[in-house]
Order: structure tokens, then C-alpha cells, then sequence
């Protein structure tokens, strides 16, 4: 890598954020600078302009599941991969003004996805409480001290050491193994190489409105034995009823089994949307049965040429 090329990284900020955590888990973002951004479109604007090399998105979480915000725009705008995943476990408190009571709590700032992940705490403790969503869940907070429009914040452990907050309860995540996945995105390049331990992403448009459509698209896995790790419906906006659907594959685009699907999916629909092949980040083995081995694939091709000749075009 060039010394002058800007290898800056941007995330959700400001600091001390989740999306902050999980780009530091990333050993090539260590020792360069970070860039705190207000939204997904700004993270990717900055990795599209070349102002920073890469952006740390959240994409995933396992209580409150895909991120649209995020999944529609990696589907609108162009140009990206996804490099990494990285998974982070997330808890929240509740922060007040110093002199804040719970039962004086009436409005509560929080990021969506913070908020859904503590909605039956919120509906039990509080439950006439009215919401204000935050950028982030770091903003949420250092918001008390900017205006009076909430009570109370939702926000990571720890804020009280960065802001002059008080807590007022802690562990009030409804579901204590909560975790958010996250992406780290960069421009169009090389794909990390295969480890055994893959996903791959796209973002799949359904070629026609009928009846089987989505099986026929599904079974483009099946049949290979790819497993599907998520596959998520988002509206595309031209017309209602239409769909494109977010689907993880395990596996890499240079395992047979997964580009022979991919291929599948191609013919299968008009636009398939390849977001990358990267190693997962609980790095765990893809299994599969010996059916769907490398070799079953490649033996299948050189049967097939054997049996063609060496004129493909049968003349």
C-alpha cells in the first residue's frame, strides 16, 4: 500500500460507540486514523470517494435481526465488498440528567436498533414512555446534555465515564446474549481468500411475480448444499409487491459448491448483486457432505468434456 494513500477508516460515531468496538477488532485499522460519521450513507460515501479505505457498519443484530437502513444501501449504491464481519456483544443502561429519578422518566432518546433490543424493559419499567430516536447510541446520550426533548437515554455501559451522566439501570437489553454483527466495507478489489471458514453475500431480485418463484430461487442453494445463513425480504421502492432479498451463503465464490450456484442464481434472476466472500467471524468450519466436495464439481466438468470432444460447438 502506498505511504500516501489515505488509509483512513470511517464509523458509526461519535466515540464510543458498538460500530467503534468492532472496528477495533480489525488488525490492518490499528495505528490509523478514524473517521466518526453520522449515518450508513456517510460511512459508504466515504469508502465510494476514496476519503477513507474502509467504513464498520452494523448489518445484523440477533435480537432485532437485519439492518435495513444498512442492506438498502449496499443494494443502491455501487462498487462495494464486503471484507470482514465482526460480531460484538451489546448491552445497554439508562443515563439521566444527575437528578433524574426512573419515575420521572418520560421520553426516552435511543438509537431504533438500541431501542427494539430493550423494548420489553422499556414496556415494563416505563410503560407510557414516548420515543425519540438518535443517530446512534452514543448521540442519544451526549444529547441529554445539549436539550430537554427526553427524560433519559438508552446507551452502551460506560458512558458515564465519557459524559456527566447518571445511570439509572443496567443489563436492560431484554435478551443478555444479545449480539450485533457487523461489516466492514471497502471499494471493489481483490476477495479475501478462501479459509474454510466463509460467507457470501448477495442481494437477490426475483426475475417475476408467481407462484414458486422464491422456491426456484432458493433451490439454486439446495441443490448445490449451500446453507443459507440469513435471507431477509426489503422492499425495492418501484412498485408494490416488489422485493430484492438479502441472503448470506456459507461458503466462499471460490468453493465449487458456491459459484455453481451463483451461476444458477445468475441465469435464474436479472440482477444478482455479489456484496463479497469474507471469513466469518465466529470462524467456524463450513460443513457439508462429501457430495458437494470440490472435486465432485471439477469431475462433473471433465466428464462433461469428455463426453463433447474437443469441438464444443458439435459440428
Amino acid at each position: 500500500m502506498s505511504e500516501t494513500r489515505n488509509v483512513s477508516y470511517s464509523f458509526l460515531g461519535p466515540a464510543g460507540t458498538f460500530t467503534e468496538a468492532a472496528l477495533a477488532q480489525v488488525p490492518e485499522a490499528r495505528g490509523k486514523a478514524w473517521r466518526a460519521v453520522n449515518n450508513v450513507g456517510e460511512a459508504l460515501a466515504d469508502v465510494v470517494s476514496g476519503r477513507s479505505v474502509a467504513a464498520m457498519i452494523a448489518i445484523e443484530n440477533s435480537v432485532d435481526g437485519g439492518v435495513s437502513a444498512t442492506q438498502d444501501a449496499l443494494a443502491n449504491v455501487p462498487n462495494l465488498r464486503i471484507i470482514g464481519e465482526y460480531l460484538v456483544p451489546v448491552n445497554f443502561v439508562l443515563v439521566a440528567r444527575p437528578g433524574t429519578a426512573l419515575a420521572d422518566v418520560r421520553v426516552v432518546n435511543a438509537h431504533p436498533v438500541a431501542y427494539a433490543q430493550c423494548r420489553n424493559w422499556l414496556e415494563a419499567t416505563l410503560p407510557h414512555h414516548g420515543h425519540i430516536p438518535a443517530s446512534s447510541n452514543v448521540t442519544a446520550a451526549s444529547s441529554l446534555l445539549d436539550n430537554d426533548l427526553a427524560d433519559a437515554a438508552i446507551a452502551p455501559p460506560g458512558i458515564d465515564n465519557r459524559y456527566d451522566l447518571a445511570v439509572l439501570a443496567t443489563g436492560i437489553g431484554d435478551n443478555p446474549n444479545a449480539v450485533t454483527r457487523f461489516v466492514l466495507v471497502g471499494r471493489r478489489g481483490d476477495l479475501p481468500a478462501r479459509t474454510g471458514a466463509d460467507k457470501t453475500s448477495v442481494i437477490v431480485e426475483l426475475p417475476e411475480d408467481r407462484p414458486g418463484s422464491l422456491l426456484d430461487m432458493l433451490e439454486q442453494f439446495a441443490t448445490r448444499g449451500v446453507n443459507l445463513s440469513l435471507i431477509q425480504s426489503r422492499p425495492i421502492g418501484d412498485a408494490m409487491g416488489r422485493y430484492r432479498f438479502v441472503i448470506d451463503a456459507d461458503g466462499h465464490i471460490r468453493d465449487e459448491r458456491v459459484a455453481d450456484a451463483l451461476l444458477g442464481l445468475r441465469r435464474f434472476s436479472p440482477k444478482v448483486l455479489f456484496l463479497g466472500s469474507y471469513p466469518r467471524a465466529d470462524k467456524q468450519p463450513i460443513e457439508f457432505t462429501s457430495r458437494y466436495d470440490d472435486d465432485v464439481f471439477i469431475g462433473a466438468r471433465e466428464w462433461l468434456k469428455e463426453l463433447i470432444g474437443d469441438d464444443p460447438s458439435g459440428t
